[in-house]
C-alpha cells in the first residue's frame, strides 16, 4: 500500500512539473462597447469573427455600458479581476475605461476618432505601452463640402455628445469643415441618448440640413432624428453608412464597420500571438474597398433634390422604393 501511494505521489508531483499534464485553458478576451447600436455590433462580430478563424480556442465576455461612463470603469474593473487575456474597448469612453484599470493586460481600442486628444496614444506610429487600437477618422471636410454643394446647405445642423472626447474632437473638424465651405454652423450638445429627439426639434427649423459624425449616442438613436428631419424634409449626411441601411438618410459615406471590427480583431490575435502593442501602429481605415458610400434616392425626392447621374453612378449602395440595393 505504501508503494502504491508512493508512486501516486511521485506522479502527481510529475504532472506538477510537466506542463502536458495541465488541464488547457480556453483564452479570456473581454469586449466592451459604450452603447449598442449596429455599428458597434457590427465591430463586435467582426472581432469575435476573425478570432474564431484564427483557431483560437476563446471565450467571449461581451459587455455593454449602456453610455454610462461609470458602468464602463465597473466592467474594466471584471475584466481586470477575470484576468482576460485581451480587452477590446469599442468607442473612446470605454476604451479609456480598460486604459485606466488596465496595466498590465493588453487593451485593444476599437472606433476612437482621436487616440491622440483622448490620451490613449501619445504617437500613432505605435500604441502606448499595453494599449494600441483602430481609429474611426473619418474625412469631416470632404463630407460638409460635398453636402453644401449637393443639398445647397448654406446652414449646417449638427449634435453630438458633449460629455464624450470622440464627439468634442469631431465637433472641432466640423467647424473647420465649415469655414472652409463657407457656410454657417448651428450645434446642439446632449449627454444621453434620448435626448436626441428633444436636440433635434431644437434645430431643424434653424438650419438646411444636419450632419451627423460616428457619435455613438446620438446614432444609439437615430431614429428620431430620421423622424425630426424627415417631416421638416430636411435631408441628412451620415458618417456612418451603417445607420443609413434603414433608410432616412439622404446621403452616407464612411468606412464599412464589419471590416473595421476584422482589423481590430486582426490586432487582438497579432498580441494573443505574441505581438506587444507598444509596438503595434495604429490601424485606419484608409483603403477604398473599407468604405462605402449611400445615397437614399427616396429622401432625395422628399427634400426636393435633384442629383447627377455621375454622383449616383459613384454610389455602391443605393436606397430606393424603400429597398437597399449594392452594386
Amino acid at each position: 500500500m505504501k508503494k502504491i501511494l508512493s508512486f501516486m505521489m511521485v506522479a502527481v508531483m510529475t504532472c506538477a512539473f510537466f506542463s502536458g499534464c495541465k488541464k488547457s485553458e480556453k483564452t479570456k478576451i473581454g469586449i466592451a462597447k459604450i452603447v449598442q447600436h449596429i455599428a458597434l455590433d457590427d465591430i463586435e462580430r467582426g472581432v469575435i469573427d476573425v478570432v474564431k478563424e484564427a483557431g483560437i480556442d476563446a471565450e467571449f465576455d461581451l459587455q455593454n455600458a449602456n453610455g454610462d461612463v461609470g458602468t464602463a470603469a465597473q466592467i474594466a474593473s471584471q475584466f481586470k479581476a477575470e484576468k482576460v487575456d485581451v480587452a477590446v474597448g469599442i468607442a473612446t469612453p470605454i476604451a479609456l475605461a480598460l486604459a485606466n484599470t488596465l496595466k498590465e493586460i493588453p487593451v485593444v481600442f476599437g472606433t476612437v476618432t482621436d487616440p491622440l486628444g483622448a490620451g490613449l496614444v501619445t504617437t500613432l506610429e505605435h500604441g502606448e505601452g499595453n494599449v494600441t487600437g483602430m481609429s474611426d477618422a473619418i474625412p469631416t471636410d470632404q463630407h460638409i463640402r460635398l453636402f453644401a454643394e449637393v443639398a445647397g446647405i448654406k446652414t449646417l445642423g449638427y449634435i453630438y455628445t458633449s460629455n464624450e472626447d470622440n464627439s468634442s474632437s469631431s465637433l472641432e473638424l466640423v467647424k473647420k469643415g465649415c469655414e472652409e465651405a463657407g457656410i454657417a454652423l448651428v450645434t446642439q450638445s446632449i449627454t444621453k441618448s434620448d435626448e436626441v429627439k428633444q436636440a433635434a426639434e431644437a434645430i431643424v427649423n434653424r438650419v438646411d440640413g444636419v450632419y451627423l459624425s460616428t457619435d455613438n449616442t446620438v446614432f444609439s438613436a437615430i431614429s428620431a432624428l430620421v423622424d425630426v428631419f424627415g417631416k421638416a424634409k430636411k435631408p441628412i449626411f451620415s458618417g456612418d453608412v451603417t445607420a443609413a441601411r434603414e433608410g432616412g438618410i439622404f446621403i452616407a459615406s464612411g468606412f464599412n464597420y464589419y471590416k473595421a471590427g476584422r482589423a481590430t480583431g486582426e490586432m487582438v490575435v497579432a498580441i494573443l500571438q505574441g505581438a506587444l502593442p507598444s509596438e503595434m501602429p495604429i490601424r485606419f481605415m484608409t483603403e477604398p474597398s473599407d468604405s462605402d458610400f449611400l445615397i437614399d434616392l427616396d429622401v432625395a425626392a422628399h427634400c426636393g433634390i435633384a442629383l447627377s447621374d455621375e454622383l449616383i453612378d459613384s454610389a455602391n449602395l443605393i436606397f430606393q422604393n424603400g429597398v437597399l440595393t449594392e452594386k
